[in-house]
């Protein structure tokens, strides 16, 4: 017999992530350019945790992104400001200062939305991703400076401040919040449901289950 996957996290039923909630509303967007390769992983991708309990939160996945429609309509309305988080030596850091050589602190209701663009994949991956799209890798970027180290405990990152995608989110909402551009009262929600994703994993491997993992 099959397995019963939940249609709207993919996990196994028994394993299903969605949350009980309503999804968090934010005052900014946040858009995640996922590479083929990591939208098609269903167990420990990051980033349908962060659709699955924020409102303004959308996936789109592939690997031109300046053609793909949903990006064009976002990019090209004058009611956002678009953004791209990246690290990069030119890219800001996204804290109280940031926020004022951005041009966006002290704003008012009238002020723009905030989109951000995030590329959900591998480093490797990111670099093609960038590399396609040109128009996305102009926008002016962004960066997070971590307090902490990346919470994965199924994963090794490449560095200290690597952080997943769900983890990359959080701390972006914090620092705009941080910057007295966003709202985001629930700061438990993502990590804990970035928590329990990695528990039903570890449980897996533990039972003997889950053999591509790495071994704890």
């Amino acid at each position: 017999m099959s397995r019963e996957y939940c249609p709207r996290c993919r996990r196994p039923r028994v394993a299903c992530l969605c949350p009980a909630e309503p999804p968090i509303a934010t005052k900014s967007r946040i858009v995640l350019l996922t590479h083929p390769k990591e939208y098609r992983r269903q167990k420990t991708g990051t980033g349908r945790l962060a659709v699955l309990n924020l409102a303004n939160c959308e996936i789109r996945p592939g690997i031109a992104f300046d053609g793909d429609p949903r990006v064009r309509e976002l990019r090209e309305d004058p009611a956002n400001r678009c953004f791209l988080l990246y690290p990069s030596p030119a890219a800001i850091v996204l804290d109280a200062a940031g926020a004022v050589g951005l041009g966006l602190a002290g704003s008012g209701p009238a002020e723009r939305r905030i989109v951000v663009f995030l590329i959900d994949s591998t480093w490797a991956c990111s670099r093609s991703v960038l590399r396609e799209s040109p128009g996305i890798s102009s926008l002016t970027r962004i960066r997070l400076e971590p307090s902490e180290p990346s919470r994965w405990r199924i994963k090794r990152q490449p560095r200290p401040h690597c952080l997943s995608t769900v983890e990359a989110i959080h701390a972006l909402l914090c620092a705009l919040e941080a910057a007295g551009l966003e709202s985001y009262p629930d700061k438990r929600r993502l990590l804990d449901a970035f928590a329990a994703m990695q528990d039903y994993q570890i449980a897996r491997v533990r039972a003997g289950g889950a053999p591509r993992l790495m071994r704890l």
